[in-house]
Formats: C-alpha cells, sequence, structure tokens
C-alpha cells in the first residue's frame, strides 16, 4: 500500500510509501476535526482568562504570558506549572469545558479510520476527557484503542523528545513502524527524527486563521521532516486504503 498524492487532498509532489505502517497516530484538535469549528478559540479563550484570574493579570498581560510559556515550555500548562506552581488538574478541567455544538460526527472519517490495518492512538497535549468528548462527538471513538494525553505524559508536551519516547514505550510502538498526524509541523520533528512517517495536516488551501493559531505555529511546514501534506484528512487515509 503506497500513498498516491495526485489527490487534492495532498499537497506534497512525491509519492511516499505507508505499506509497513501498523500503527497510526493522531493529533486531537485541529486534526481529527477541522480548525475552523472554532473549538481551539474557546480553548485558547478559558486559558486566558484562567491565568489572568489565577495570576491577577489584565486579559492582555494574560494572553502574552500564556503564548510566551507555549512558545518556550511547549505549552502553556507546562510553563505555569514551572514558574507558578499551578495546579494542572484544575486548569485543565477549565479550560477543556467548552461548547462542542458545531462539532458533528463524521462516519465518512470514522469509515477511512476503520479501514487502516492495525492500531489507531490518540496522541494530544491536552486531557483525556476532552479527547474522549471530541472522538464520542465524532462518532469515531470506537476506532482508537487508546488514548495518550498530556497526564499520561506526566506533563511532558510534545513537541519535547522526553514526550514522544514514552508514549512508544507506553504503547510498545515501533517507530519505524508507524505515522504520526499533526496539524503542527514543529509537532513532527521528532517523530521524523525517530523514524515514523509524518503527515501535517492543514487547513484548506493553506489557509492560515490567527483565531486558531499563532502565524509562528505555522512555520516549518516546508521542512523536510514532513513527509506529506494534506488539507483533507478523510481524503488521505481513503487514498491510502485504494493505492
Amino acid at each position: 500500500m503506497s500513498a498516491s498524492l495526485s489527490s487534492p487532498s495532498a499537497l506534497t509532489a512525491a509519492p511516499v510509501d505507508f505499506s509497513h505502517v501498523d500503527t497510526w497516530v493522531f493529533d486531537l484538535d485541529n486534526t481529527l476535526y477541522p480548525p475552523g469549528l472554532d473549538l481551539w478559540r474557546q480553548i485558547d479563550m478559558k486559558m486566558r482568562a484562567y491565568i489572568a484570574n489565577f495570576l491577577g493579570l489584565t486579559l492582555d498581560e494574560a494572553f502574552a504570558l500564556q503564548k510566551g510559556y507555549y512558545r518556550k515550555y511547549g505549552t502553556s500548562l507546562r510553563g505555569l506549572m514551572i514558574e507558578h506552581a499551578m495546579d494542572p488538574d484544575a486548569f485543565l478541567a477549565h479550560v477543556h469545558a467548552i461548547d462542542l455544538t458545531s462539532l458533528e460526527a463524521a462516519p465518512a472519517l470514522g469509515e477511512a479510520l476503520g479501514a487502516l490495518p492495525g492500531r489507531k492512538l490518540v496522541y494530544t497535549n491536552g486531557s483525556r476527557g476532552h479527547a474522549e468528548q471530541i472522538l464520542a462527538k465524532l462518532g469515531i471513538s470506537e476506532h482508537f484503542a487508546d488514548v495518550h494525553d498530556i497526564v499520561s505524559s506526566e506533563f511532558h508536551p510534545k513537541p519535547h523528545e522526553v514526550a514522544y519516547r514514552g508514549f512508544l514505550s507506553r504503547f510498545d510502538v515501533d517507530p519505524s513502524r508507524a505515522a504520526m498526524f499533526e496539524d503542527l509541523a514543529r509537532n513532527l520533528e521528532v517523530p521524523a527524527q525517530l523514524g515514523m512517517r509524518t503527515v501535517l495536516v492543514v487547513p484548506p488551501g493553506l489557509a492560515v486563521n490567527p483565531a486558531d493559531r499563532e502565524a509562528w505555529e505555522h512555520e516549518g511546514r516546508d521542512g523536510d521532516h514532513i513527509d506529506v501534506v494534506t488539507d483533507d484528512l478523510t481524503a488521505f487515509l481513503n487514498g491510502l486504503r485504494s493505492a
């Protein structure tokens, strides 16, 4: 099974072989659902408000701190734990209490996932509870063997190597037989170094929406560590099945 990248969903130019893959690893937010649904913006705003209240800052000050820690530590939470001894459980419970009304079932994605040979795992910097809610609303929970969240990672987030190695060890994943799907290019650097196939999932047309992510988060999309770029995850997975 090799992936033909001539379909509209595949934005790279050269074919990449996935026939050896037996473990499929998916990020959650803005990867298994489209970024335009406003879910990440809700989480982002809740983080800002929580930090402002926790540290007695204005929302603008909290935003600057949030993004600074995110860039430095991999997640804002990691920075808050290190710099301010924040309780992670209360933080995660607050920021993931979001409105999922806009998130609809994705039966086509479920069918494509079901056709993939081998294990499917979710690996997220968010919480298990958040992941389980998203998967249930999408109607694709049954296709995933497990969820690896930030708590399972002992709060070491992607893109840090120690986080990936912990994930691989926990599930006994051979990176040379695994593929990782992410919406952030920097989160695919270590997986590529470890030998995983890497797929970057982007909005249609490589659009950058400031409401979803900071502009710097989209840097590295053309890096050598990315095997495939797709703006349609379902179509790409179906392409793997038919190749």
